[in-house]
């Protein structure tokens, strides 16, 4: 890990932030493939196994500073603010772009997984058949996953703290989105969009010093909701970044090569071309969100019809997304060159 940074690195880990938040929050798209490409991967994992017992103790023991320095925190802090800017900017914009040109946005994160997957591929050296096998079952894997049948909502504690455990997946594993997962374990709209937005009305209320949410079962079950799945994201995040943490140095080669066939994998949930399936109850009729809003079951794929001019734009914004990647890298690696010229 670096020991320093300039002020335009700790810009440039911010703005990473920023990525990486916006990519989880659409389905189909990982923020661990941001890191992965971004290239720091590997250090973000590392800076989460840091949260253990030892943390812990130093806390205990009141060796604060000692805590932060051991936790990385200037990576940590810079990371998260980023995802929080991103969270009240890029994430809502991302919101309207998604509804008003949909088939656009989801090119555009296509292409930008294939630059990633070119990118990555270019770099890997294939050096036995081991790799080969693990970057197959990683595409597979990936597959398989895009083709499963989403489940319906499901409000038991225990399994919100599962959805938050899994969920936080789409962090730490590169091509595995936790916005999808949550789709297909069926609390997407549950735990993205009631409770963050009763999570929203609460917070406004209690700026208003109103506190009669005290009396709204609904909204006292909501947010109890939230904190459950955060718990479960916290303990995943932690839990499953020991266990990535430990393959990364024990069989890297085989971790990285299975990654690549997983990103490989997820190019099916962002293809662009599909139609939104929504859920319905029993007597045919659309169900919707807190926000009135047409709930999301699955997407049905499709081939592009090269009669419509809508899918050369479609084509010319997966080349934007493809560019988009490799002027990242080129600008990174250049960056590179120059601080260490």
């Amino acid at each position: 890990m670096e020991a320093t940074r300039t002020l335009t690195d700790k810009v440039i880990l911010v703005v990473k932030g920023i990525a990486m938040g916006a990519a989880n929050k659409v389905p189909g798209v990982s923020g661990g493939v941001v890191a992965f490409v971004a290239g720091f991967y590997e250090e973000f994992i590392y800076s989460l196994q840091k949260f253990n017992t030892k943390a812990v103790l130093l806390i205990v023991n009141g060796r604060f500073k000692s805590f932060l320095q051991y936790i990385n925190y200037r990576f940590i802090s810079l990371l998260v603010l980023g995802m929080v800017i991103s969270y009240f900017s890029v994430s809502k914009i991302l919101d309207y772009l998604i509804i008003k040109f949909e088939i656009y946005v989801w090119a555009t994160f296509f292409g930008m997984i294939l630059g990633s997957i070119y990118y990555l591929s270019k770099d890997f050296d294939l050096k036995s058949k081991s790799q080969i096998v693990f970057m197959s079952l990683g595409a597979i894997g990936g597959l398989m996953i895009s083709l499963l049948e989403p489940a319906t909502q499901n409000d038991n504690l225990w399994f919100v703290l599962l959805c938050g455990f899994v969920s936080v997946s789409g962090m730490t594993l590169p091509g595995l989105s936790g916005s999808f997962l949550l789709i297909l374990m069926g609390n997407y709209v549950l735990l993205l969009v009631d409770s963050v937005n009763a999570l929203y009305d609460t917070i406004t209320e209690i700026f208003r010093w109103d506190f009669s949410f005290t009396d709204n079962a609904q909204r006292v079950h909501l947010l109890k909701i939230l904190g459950v799945f955060t718990a479960g994201s916290v303990l995943g995040l932690v839990s499953i970044s020991h266990v990535l943490g430990y393959v990364l140095k024990h069989f890297r080669n085989n971790t990285f090569a299975t990654i690549i066939g997983f990103i490989t994998g997820s190019l099916g949930v962002v293809w662009p071309w599909k139609e939104k399936i929504f859920d319905k109850n029993s007597a045919g009729e659309i169900l919707l969100d807190s926000n009135q809003e047409p709930i999301i079951k699955n997407y049905k794929r499709y081939w592009p019809d090269f009669d419509l001019s809508s899918t050369y734009m479609a084509i010319f914004f997966i080349l934007v997304g493809i560019s988009i990647i490799l002027f990242l890298v080129w600008y990174d690696k250049r960056n590179k060159t120059k601080r260490y010229a």
